[in-house]
């Protein structure tokens, strides 16, 4: 059964560990949000784009940062839809030329809400 208090849960989770851990580039912070075996799909720029966890926050951690760049950087909640332990949040992200549009699938596991698949393509605005 859906609760407005697991959605609040979310949306607080997704802005002070999701958006905050791209934005400054900190892992650290990521993985307060994303569950070990995390997996990633999607596209960008017409190309396929598949990562593990590992593959991703490597990324991340290698990257400049949107905040040490200087570029446009904005997350945005679309829709949270939760169902017992289970939940999907549609998000916006701008982030340095790119805007893209995110599935984020949620599992309830040991009383917290973590993101367990990332589906993602780049969309223009």
């Amino acid at each position: 059964m859906e609760t407005t208090q697991d959605s609040t849960v979310i949306a607080r989770a997704l802005e002070d560990y999701y958006f905050k851990g791209i934005y400054e580039g900190d892992i650290n912070i990521l993985g307060n949000i994303l569950n070990p075996g995390t997996l990633l799909f999607g596209d960008i720029k017409g190309q396929p784009y598949a990562k593990t966890l590992d593959q991703y926050l490597d990324g991340v951690a290698h990257r400049q940062s949107p905040k040490d760049s200087d570029k446009p950087f904005k997350g945005t909640i679309i829709s949270i839809d939760v169902v017992n332990s289970i939940a999907v949040a549609k998000v916006h992200v701008k982030m340095y030329e790119f805007n893209y549009d995110e599935f984020l699938s949620f599992h309830k596991i040991n009383n917290r809400w973590v993101i367990v698949n990332k589906m993602i393509t780049d969309v223009t605005e």
